[in-house]
């Protein structure tokens, strides 16, 4: 049976396999001309999807911030393909070079750090798209949020201790809604992944301890996760401040809020006594 199943999923069982493999090899991913949204990852290139890595190799044009992703994750593009550092260019910009490629017959990729969904400005680059009749596809990437947690090896969520995991940031020279505003986000007391507020700690921990956790409160840090000078550390909600100013943090750094770190309750999908559909 374990035989049967690794075959199945192998994409050599028969001709109805994984359309992405063929003989156990990635095979480059058919599309029309359009703009894809590709999500990168958080920076190391081994994070790109197969289906991403795919599209970029048959892409006409290739944009990228260059101050968020690492030249390595654009390495596959073709030899003929345009490949641009977009960190400098404006909107109006980047938008005239998808649309002229994809207008003359060429895959467009707008590379994207981490997710797309998240803090990627996609929205407003798919609305000027489709006003145009652009056509336009989202390929996901691992965010920086499961990155950093995987480098610091811990869970978000703990059984019987939290289920939810909150995604936000600090309000800074962005605003954000006075509902989501961190303070209230944390009274929850769930684990709280915190994106683009390395530029004031002292802010980000006095939120937090104003929402009622205790300043022992474990934060795992990740800096640049994913780059060959990464930084991940644990400290407090009371030493946060001080921590980050020690290892030189400013930016492109995940701040992971973990009140239920050291909580030990066993998951009942693996308990002998809990059955389900697959153990009776």
């Amino acid at each position: 049976m374990a035989e049967e199943t690794r075959q199945k999923f192998s994409g050599r069982e028969g001709s109805g396999g994984n359309p992405l493999f063929q003989n156990g090899v990635p095979s480059r991913f058919p599309s029309s001309p359009k703009v894809f949204f590709i999500g990168a990852g958080p920076g190391d290139p081994g994070l790109l999807t197969v289906k991403a890595a795919q599209v970029i190799a048959g892409a006409g044009l290739v944009l990228f911030a260059g101050s968020l992703v690492p030249p390595e994750v654009v390495a596959g593009a073709g030899e003929t393909a345009r490949v641009l550092d977009s960190s400098g260019m404006t909107l109006e910009e980047t938008h005239a070079l998808l649309v002229a490629a994809v207008r003359g017959g060429q895959v467009a990729v707008r590379v994207h750090t981490g997710d797309p969904a998240l803090y990627g400005a996609v929205a407003e680059q798919a609305r000027l798209l489709t006003r145009d009749g652009v056509p336009w596809e989202i390929i996901p990437g691992v965010t920086s949020a499961s990155a950093a947690a995987a480098a610091l090896g811990v869970s978000f969520t703990m059984p019987e201790a939290t289920q939810t995991l909150i995604l936000t940031r600090l309000a800074g020279r962005t605003p954000v809604p006075e509902a989501e505003s961190l303070r209230a986000l944390a009274a929850h007391q769930s684990s709280m992944a915190i994106y683009l507020s390395a530029g004031d700690p002292e802010g980000l921990a006095r939120e937090l301890l104003a929402a009622g956790l205790c300043p022992d409160t474990p934060v795992g840090v990740a800096c640049r996760v994913g780059w060959p000078d990464e930084q991940t550390f644990f400290t407090t909600i009371a030493s946060l401040p001080a921590d980050v100013h020690a290892h030189d943090i400013t930016r492109q750094t995940l701040f992971l809020v973990l009140p239920h770190h050291d909580a030990e309750a066993r998951s009942k999908l693996y308990d002998p006594d809990f059955t389900h559909g697959f153990r009776p």
